[in-house]
C-alpha cells in the first residue's frame, strides 16, 4: 500500500526591513495622491467659498447693492484685491444715493470656539447706529438637531436683525429678552448660543472703535 508523504516546506517570513519599505512606499503613494487631489480641487473649493461669502455679505447687510473688500492697516481701511481673508479683512456695503455710492455698513467675519469645534460667522454692522443687522454662520460642526439651530432656527436669527452692541451683547433665557442688546438663547443649545454671543462681543471689541473713526479709502 502506497503511502502519500506530505512534505513541509519552510516559508520565510518577510524581513522587517522589507515590511517597512513596503509600508513606506504605500504611504508615499497615498500622500502623493491626496496632495494631487487637493491641488486639483483647491481652485473649485476656493471659488465656491468666495461665492458663498459674497452671497452672505448681501444677506447680512440688507439694502446693499455693491460691496468692496477692505483691509485694516495702520488705522486705515484700504481696498484689497487679495483672494485671502484674514482677521483684518472686512467688506463695505454700498447703496446708491443719486450718483454717489452711499456707505450702508460693514460685513465682518469672526471666529471662536463652539461646543464641537470652531464656529465662523459673518455679521452686518452699521457703525452710525451701533447695530448688528444680520448674522450668517459660514462654518460650523455643531451637533445636528441642537447646535445647528444657530443657523437653522428662524427665531434665533431674528435676534440679529436690530441688535445693539452697547454696552455688550448678552444672552438671556428664551422668551425673556427685554432690551435691544439681548439675545434669546436656543432651548437645548445654550452652549452654541453662548458661543455666538461671545464671538460677536470679541469681534466688536476690535471693530466698533476702529469703524467709528475710519472710512474706506477712495
Amino acid at each position: 500500500m502506497k503511502t502519500d508523504v506530505i512534505q513541509w516546506h519552510d516559508h520565510k517570513e518577510p524581513s522587517l526591513i522589507k515590511l517597512i519599505l513596503t509600508l513606506s512606499i504605500a504611504g508615499l503613494l497615498s500622500g502623493v495622491a491626496i496632495v494631487g487631489i487637493y491641488e486639483i480641487t483647491l481652485p473649485t473649493i476656493t471659488a465656491y467659498k468666495a461665492k458663498m461669502l459674497r452671497e452672505a455679505v448681501f444677506k447680512v447687510l440688507p439694502g446693499v447693492r455693491e460691496i468692496q473688500k477692505l483691509r485694516y492697516h495702520e488705522g486705515r481701511l484700504e481696498a484689497s484685491t487679495s483672494e485671502e481673508n484674514d482677521e483684518q479683512t472686512i467688506y463695505a456695503g454700498y447703496d446708491k444715493e443719486g450718483n454717489e455710492d452711499r456707505l450702508i455698513g460693514y460685513a465682518i467675519t469672526a471666529e471662536g470656539a463652539g461646543f464641537q469645534d470652531n464656529i465662523r460667522i459673518l455679521y452686518g454692522y452699521l457703525p452710525d447706529k451701533r447695530l448688528i443687522v444680520g448674522m450668517a454662520v459660514l462654518e460650523s460642526r455643531e451637533t445636528p438637531g441642537l447646535g445647528d439651530k444657530i443657523y437653522k432656527d428662524a427665531d434665533f436669527q431674528e435676534n440679529f436683525k436690530q441688535l445693539a452692541v452697547e454696552p455688550t451683547i448678552s444672552l438671556v433665557k428664551k422668551g425673556s429678552k427685554s432690551a435691544q442688546n439681548q439675545v434669546d438663547a436656543i432651548s437645548g443649545a445654550t452652549i452654541s448660543s453662548k458661543a455666538i454671543v461671545k464671538i460677536l462681543n470679541k469681534a466688536n471689541e476690535k471693530w466698533v472703535a476702529r469703524l467709528s473713526s475710519v472710512k474706506p479709502e477712495e
